[in-house]
């Protein structure tokens, strides 16, 4: 079974890890969440708890 050059595994692990990190930064930005809109965000109610103890 042939042996492969150092040289030839440095190029694999760039190849693949170059790859990996456009895999990676495709599905990061393909599913970023849409901010809310202002109107939308005026109508949030926030509801605070009153514990009485």
């Amino acid at each position: 079974m042939p042996q492969m050059a150092p040289i030839s595994w440095l190029t694999l692990f760039f190849i693949f890890s170059i790859t990996f990190m456009l895999f990676i930064m495709k599905t990061y930005y393909c599913n970023i969440l849409s901010l809310p809109q202002t109107s939308q965000s005026l109508m949030f109610k926030k509801n605070s708890l009153n514990w009485k103890w």
